[in-house]
């Protein structure tokens, strides 16, 4: 079999929110794909030697001078080239057609009506007289296509929804085929990348650990790596990927900084060290520190989330770094670990990747190991750096690791620091740990846990009255929140049953005495963001 990497997809990423959708949908086919920003050079374009191009939307207009542009080399390349709303619309221009703004934007359902038979387009099993559903988002329209193209579907207010090269496998769809809302849209997606550029579909959970494993031992050879283990899914998925690689070469450092949920310690030392170990790549050599005190201590009279962030965040690495030196302290030097792995994986990439064309706002910062290979000197493995989060957990699966591992909701790197309010103190996270608990735990009962995509409890800073019993009870207030989310960018509040929440408020403000209030957040991403800080 070929190398999985040889037949693969350029995606030209023009700032659309659903540019990593598009990704996602043509991987889910079996062909890998890649992003990379507009502004990108000529000679990459030549040197990727995509099989075919993707040409994402975007919030620009190309009625205007300065806007992202498509790269020449991409209208020049012999292979294959879908323009999707804004691609679309950047195609005709720079071709020789016309856009102009459009007196009616279209924004949600649409209904398309085929204008002439297409290569493309029966992926959608579209037909005279019979419309298909698709998802628009557009405030320009195409009114007049480049010379050598035909119209291949139209709606009353975009009267080119589809266009294609007569010739030329060139094609531009005003829709996004790679959204839900576009009925058949995976298939119009995998018609272009397996059928009209050729693509074989090897791009499978078996076939990524395979080529993985060959990557690491190819990389480290005999020398030593070490793993900072949360208990995660990614990190958790390094580590089984590593072990299957290259065994006792790998170590694992877990660190209780204090800020874990209920029971992870346990669960984590459980199912990574013992003999019943998971799937068939494990135990593993796993080292815990405790370093609760050290944590909380600098946290003390700390009540601004990013300053928590970065504290918890540097703590980490010195905790980190220091149990490190006490593994490579013995070994020889022959055997003494030169290797970093971590659990990066391909959104991370994408974002430290962005155009220069223009920066996203900073809302907040993100907690990992970054940083640290410079400070320890060791070389960086990371393995999942060109997966998905979808596909992490498939090959996870893949590796034997049980699904309720796998399919655990996020968790953020500084853990119940920033899901504590203002100031971090041992009593607030021994009290939200348990109130965490005890909402999970009525969750995975009601067969909710799985229908929502991350649900947790926020400790608030402020105090309540209640009464309990005959007793006045003046205590501080916990926060539940459950989301629905496909891919985090955005979210909505989860509609969970009343009663449930009821049940789990009453179960809270009964079974721990510091809570005399439990609230249900509402508000949904954006104006807000998923965690409280």
């Amino acid at each position: 079999m070929h190398n999985i990497h040889d037949q693969r997809l350029l995606i030209i990423d023009f700032g659309s929110q659903y540019t990593q959708l598009i990704a996602r949908r043509v991987r889910e086919c079996g062909v890998y794909c890649e992003i990379h920003p507009f502004d990108i050079d000529n000679s990459f374009v030549k040197d990727f030697a995509p099989r075919g191009i993707i040409l994402s939307g975007g919030p620009e207009t190309v009625t205007e001078g300065q806007t992202p542009r498509i790269p020449d080399a991409v209208l020049s390349c012999e292979v294959p080239v879908l323009g999707i709303c804004y691609g679309m619309q950047a195609l005709a221009s720079q071709l020789g057609g016309q856009v102009a703004t459009s007196n009616r934007r279209e924004f949600g359902h649409a209904n398309i009506e085929a204008r002439q038979d297409s290569t493309l387009l029966d992926a959608l099993a579209l037909a005279p007289g019979h419309p298909v559903d698709v998802w628009m988002s557009h405030g320009d329209k195409v009114t007049e296509v480049p010379e050598g193209f035909v119209v291949t579907a139209g709606t009353d207010s975009a009267p080119v929804a589809a266009m294609e090269h007569a010739e030329k496998p060139i094609f531009g769809v005003q829709f996004h085929p790679e959204v839900t809302h576009t009925r058949l849209g995976g298939e119009l997606l995998a018609k272009f990348a397996k059928t009209i550029c050729g693509c074989d579909g090897d791009w499978t959970p078996a076939n990524i650990v395979e080529d993985a494993i060959q990557q690491v031992r190819a990389q480290v050879g005999e020398d030593r790596v070490i793993l900072g283990l949360s208990g995660g899914v990614d990190s958790s998925v390094v580590a089984a990927l590593l072990s299957r690689a290259i065994g006792d070469q790998l170590t694992c450092i877990f660190v209780d900084n204090g800020l874990l949920r209920k029971g992870e310690r346990d669960e984590v030392e459980r199912a990574f060290s013992t003999a019943a170990g998971i799937g068939n790549v494990l135990p593993l050599d796993i080292r815990t520190v405790a370093a609760e005190e050290e944590f909380l201590s600098r946290l003390t009279s700390v009540e601004d989330p990013e300053d928590k962030r970065k504290i918890i965040g540097a703590t980490f690495i010195d905790v980190f770094q220091a149990e490190a030196g006490r593994i490579s302290g013995e070994q020889d030097a022959e055997h003494s670990i030169k290797w970093l792995a971590q659990g990066t994986i391909y959104p991370d990439v994408i974002e430290s990747a962005a155009s220069k064309y223009g920066k996203a706002h900073v809302i907040k910062s993100h907690h990992n190991v970054g940083g640290l290979p410079e400070r320890m000197h060791m070389g960086l493995v990371e393995p999942l750096r060109e997966l998905f989060k979808d596909e992490v957990r498939q090959i996870g699966l893949h590796l034997g690791l049980p699904r309720s591992l796998v399919f655990r909701h996020p968790f953020p790197g500084p853990g119940l620091g920033v899901r504590i309010l203002g100031e971090v103190k041992k009593s607030y996270a021994d009290v939200l740990r348990e109130a965490d608990a005890i909402f999970i735990e009525e969750l995975r009962a009601a067969d909710l846990y799985d229908q929502v995509s991350q649900a947790f409890a926020v400790y608030l800073p402020v105090k309540s009255v209640g009464v309990v019993g005959d007793a006045r009870r003046y205590e501080h207030v916990i926060a539940l929140r459950a989301v629905e989310t496909v891919d985090f960018m955005t979210a909505r509040s989860a509609r969970l049953p009343y009663e449930f929440i009821e049940r789990v408020s009453n179960r809270i403000i009964n079974e721990i005495a510091a809570v005399s209030r439990v609230v249900y957040d509402v508000s949904s991403k954006p104006p807000a963001t998923i965690e409280w800080e």
